[in-house]
């Protein structure tokens, strides 16, 4: 068992990484039906919050259901991400999550996410902020370094220890690499076996089918992985996981009507937790990646582009089952 404070977690827990635009709540209760044990909210602006801004407050919707789940906030002022901190804590979630790894600009240049990097006094004062400000268990998601030249995660991993976080999540690639090239899990492996660390360490990083879970497992020594983009479209590999790592078996690829089943389904809660119209129109991202490569799908996307009703929706999956009942491919 894996535990985080007081949190329990299974013996090898598997985690769903908090992506911008794509972890909320409808995703988040797809991925925990499919068997993610611990998953985050989309990152949360501690500027956002302290201003009261509505895109950050919604982000702080969170559910029974979905428990354990935490809320991940980022910035870069002490004093915002201690007041963002205690916003957080009134909405009860398991745990606050601290983005020291996002590597996109409009964050960086905000000296926030992968910014922090270059500035390890200022990511310790921020943590340090954080774990003074609430009661909740703070973690930690974070990358290798800012480039090749400025890894420094072994460092950073034991002053964040030392500040107080109580697990360390490593994407294991620099700011630099962005989400190109692959993932470097031989410095998870060697935080993992720092005899000073003793939070446990998640890695995460190009895991995107059962055999890479398992491989990753046994060869770098972590205590769970966090799976990101291999999730998108594709809520089903935590349960394949799962499943490879007790019977050394590959479960079937799920079918049209699985797949068809998971848009209805996802489309259903973005429509009671958005509203009919705009959970429709944000669905409108996930299509393509529910049915990447079955063939003849280009027609069905333009459809369900088109609607704005959850009966609308029904038509055009009634009319692709049907099709893809009598297509052989």
């Amino acid at each position: 068992m894996i535990k985080i404070g007081n949190i329990e977690l299974p013996e090898f827990p598997l985690l769903l990484a908090p992506m911008e635009d794509v972890s909320d709540p409808p995703f988040r209760r797809l991925c925990k039906m499919h068997g993610a044990d611990l998953m985050y909210s989309e990152f949360i602006s501690s500027e956002g919050l302290i201003r009261d801004a509505m895109k950050s407050r919604k982000k702080l919707d969170i559910f029974d259901y979905e428990r354990p789940v935490g809320i991940q906030i980022f910035g870069g002022d002490e004093e915002a991400m201690a007041l963002s901190a205690k916003i957080v804590e009134t909405v009860e979630p398991d745990l606050v999550d601290i983005n020291f790894g996002c590597p996109v600009k409009k964050v960086v240049c905000k000296g926030a996410g992968a910014g922090v990097l270059k500035d390890i006094d200022l990511m310790i004062k921020l943590t340090k902020a954080v774990v003074n400000s609430t009661h909740l268990p703070v973690t930690v998601k974070t990358r290798l370094g800012w480039d090749t030249e400025g890894i420094n995660i072994m460092e950073v991993a034991e002053k964040l220890q030392d500040a107080g976080v109580k697990a360390l999540t490593i994407h294991a690639r620099t700011r630099a690499q962005m989400y190109k090239g692959e993932a470097d899990w031989n410095y998870i492996h060697a935080v993992k076996n720092n005899p000073n660390i003793e939070i446990p360490i998640f890695g995460n990083g190009d895991v995107d089918s059962p055999q890479k879970a398992l491989e990753y497992k046994q060869k770098y020594d972590c205590d769970g992985i966090m799976i990101g983009r291999g999730a998108i479209g594709y809520p089903w590999i935590f349960n394949e996981i799962k499943h490879f790592f007790e019977t050394g078996e590959i479960l079937p690829e799920p079918t049209i009507t699985d797949r068809l089943l998971a848009v209805r389904q996802h489309a259903e809660w973005s429509a009671e937790w958005k509203g009919e119209r705009l959970g429709l129109i944000e669905m409108r991202q996930h299509y393509s990646n529910y049915f990447r490569g079955i063939p003849h799908f280009k027609d069905f996307r333009r459809k369900f582009l088109e609607v704005f009703t959850l009966g609308e929706m029904d038509g055009v999956i009634a009319e692709a089952a049907d099709f893809y009942k009598e297509f052989s491919y």
